[in-house]
């Protein structure tokens, strides 16, 4: 398996989106891809509903999601 870092495929930026985090040069936000990996989608099928994709991004969205997991606030 590649190792993928979230930070080379996904951008935020207050313009687009309203800052929600999204793949870069896309307007495709990473909730979205999160949301058909959660009811079953496989990457190939997710690409073949948005064909501007690679697995690579896909997984980058899971690397994203992992790093907010362990975030760590103080309260």
């Amino acid at each position: 398996m590649t190792n993928i870092h979230w930070q080379d495929y996904i951008t935020s930026s207050p313009d687009i989106l309203k800052g929600k985090p999204r793949l870069k040069d896309t307007r495709i936000p990473v909730s979205l891809i999160l949301g058909y990996l959660a009811i079953g989608n496989t990457p190939q099928q997710i690409i073949q509903e948005f064909p501007d994709l690679s697995v690579e991004k896909i997984l980058a969205c899971l690397d994203f999601a992992r790093d907010l997991s362990e975030f760590e606030s103080v309260a």
